[in-house]
């Protein structure tokens, strides 16, 4: 077993460093069922879209339904992948049942698991091994979409970060256990999960999008790391009502979506008991998701985006979701009543649900190649307008991102770069402030299934960096990315997780990662072909010695 995998990573690094061994491909063997977000074909997209190549559409609110997409793809065939992939937009509006063509992934760690925004699959110590694959139907404003994935990952044994929790709880966050769902292993044998995947079933007409989806999301125009919704855990099983596309309101185009969903966690929670809300000390091991996004395009500035979003978690009742529940996403944004369901008022620490949220801005100068894009995050709300102009970097944080794309020949450049920063801020050293994606009371934290729900990052105070480029041209597609990750760092707090002040002298504080890899994407007849690899240094992993990860991935998608 150990020589197949060394054999495996040995051949995805070679693929990586020689590109040049590829072949040219075939024609048309996939495309439109495959545009999910975060995924290959989508980035490939928005790098058309600042060329003026694909439709002018706002990217803050992804995926893409069927029809959206009809507005997006290229018109024309001047693009590097236009023989490869069926990227034209639909004009037939007749019955089409495509294949959501399969692929089978390997990715290695040596040292530590290492890899995000990868939907449900997690990527332990060792070998983990991935399939999916599906079917996707059209009927006029009727579409489904069925790809679910199956994984198992070795979650070969580590050194683990103390926290002091027993049982399965040790395996859990070890510097903050009691208020997040973020297992550092997912226990201590292999881990494996069926989980539905990319899957909706969604009805487009009058303007109006209905529909039950456990595909991924990302809200906000974040490419690697979107703060409230992304890539990095499994999607929620949601109900959602929004515009189809964006309504036309004269002085803007606006589009927007409202979802209600349902959030599990892993064995190693904080939580345990009842999956309901029972008490104060009970909350339930289940939690409802509900949340709203919104995006703006002014009139005359196609290529502006502005918006925001907000999303909560909220205990999980035995009779189900109430009223209240289901319109919290349209509640007041300052509130200083935080009267619990129990009961209780003055203590913020009962006020029950936790809410996210963040104010974003894209801007895409069509056939300039160029885009630039930020957004504001909150942890939580504040007390009042007041409170927000006086303080609003308080419990916040931000993204900010940027592409520049330019033709070479037959090929496409893309170089992007994007900083986001969740560091506790100086406001923290005098007043209460929380850790970013973590909470008091629903003690799982941001998080879906013991995944972070937002950002690829560390909880507390974290933040990361990321640079690279890709080369898109008619074999495929190569891409070099260094990132430097602050997964988490060693400030004094009380047993509630808040802060108290920085550490002092300690050179250990800063527990950081940097990673430089390299892909290829290579086509061979019906076959793609991705292979990858690099090296991660954690310096002062868990607050100790540095570690160094040699990672390597290998993935085969087939058309029949």
């Amino acid at each position: 077993m150990k020589r197949a995998v060394i054999a495996a990573c040995a051949s995805a690094l070679a693929c990586a460093a020689v590109p040049s061994l590829a072949a040219q491909g075939g024609t048309h063997v996939g495309g439109r069922s495959e545009v999910f977000a975060g995924g290959e074909l989508e980035g490939y997209l928005r790098s058309l879209q600042t060329l003026g190549q694909a439709g002018s559409y706002p990217w803050a609110l992804r995926g893409f339904s069927p029809q959206e997409l009809d507005r997006i793809l290229p018109r024309g065939s001047a693009h590097p992948w236009a023989a490869r992939y069926d990227l034209r937009p639909d004009t037939v509006r007749a019955l089409h049942l495509d294949l959501v063509r399969p692929v089978v992934a390997l990715r290695f760690n040596s040292t530590f698991p290492y890899g995000g925004n990868d939907g449900a699959v997690w990527a332990g110590r060792g070998l983990t091994t991935s399939l999916q694959g599906g079917v996707a139907i059209r009927w006029g404003p009727l579409s489904a979409t069925l790809a679910p994935v199956l994984f198992r990952a070795e979650n070969v044994s580590l050194p683990l970060l103390d926290g002091g929790a027993q049982g399965d709880l040790r395996y859990n966050n070890g510097q903050f256990p009691a208020i997040v769902d973020q297992p550092q292993r997912f226990g201590p044998d292999a881990y494996a999960r069926l989980d539905p995947g990319q899957s909706t079933v969604r009805l487009d007409a009058f303007g109006t999008a209905i529909g039950i989806s456990t595909a991924n999301q990302v809200w906000g125009p974040a490419d690697r790391f979107p703060m409230v919704l992304g890539t990095n855990a499994p999607g929620i099983p949601h109900l959602f009502l929004g515009t189809a596309a964006p309504l036309n309101a004269w002085i803007a185009r606006v589009h927007a979506r409202v979802i209600w969903g349902v959030l599990d966690q892993s064995p190693y929670s904080p939580v345990s008991g009842s999956r309901y809300f029972r008490s104060l000390d009970q909350p339930g091991t289940r939690r409802f998701a509900t949340g709203i996004i919104a995006v703006v395009q002014p009139r005359g500035m196609p290529g502006l985006e502005l918006g925001g979003s907000r999303f909560f978690h909220s205990p999980w009742r035995e009779g189900g979701p109430t009223a209240e529940d289901l319109k919290k996403p349209f509640e007041a944004i300052f509130k200083r009543d935080v009267q619990g369901d129990a009961g209780v008022t003055g203590d913020p620490f009962q006020d029950f649900d936790n809410q996210v949220g963040s104010l974003f801005a894209r801007a895409h100068f069509p056939g300039s190649g160029f885009e630039l894009y930020g957004e504001f995050y909150r942890e939580d709300h504040s007390w009042d307008l007041r409170d927000f102009l006086n303080e609003p970097d308080h419990a916040a944080g931000y993204v900010v991102g940027a592409r520049k794309a330019f033709r070479r020949g037959q090929s496409l450049v893309s170089l992007r770069g994007e900083v986001s920063n969740l560091e506790a801020q100086p406001v923290g050293l005098w007043r209460v402030e929380g850790v970013a994606y973590t909470h008091a009371y629903l003690r799982q934290g941001h998080t879906n299934r013991g995944q972070l729900l937002g950002a690829d990052l560390g909880v507390g105070s974290s933040g990361a960096s990321s640079f690279g480029v890709d080369w898109y041209s008619p074999r495929g597609r190569r891409s070099l990315t260094w990132t430097r990750t602050l997964r988490q760092t060693n400030h004094l707090r009380d047993p509630q997780g808040l802060l108290v002040r920085w550490s002092e002298g300690n050179p250990r504080a800063f527990d950081v990662m940097h990673a430089l890899s390299a892909e290829t994407l290579l086509f061979r007849g019906a076959l793609d072909l991705v292979a990858g690899g690099g090296i991660v240094h954690n310096f002062n992993r868990n607050f100790q010695n540095d570690a160094t990860n040699l990672t390597a991935s290998l993935s085969v998608r087939r058309d029949f």
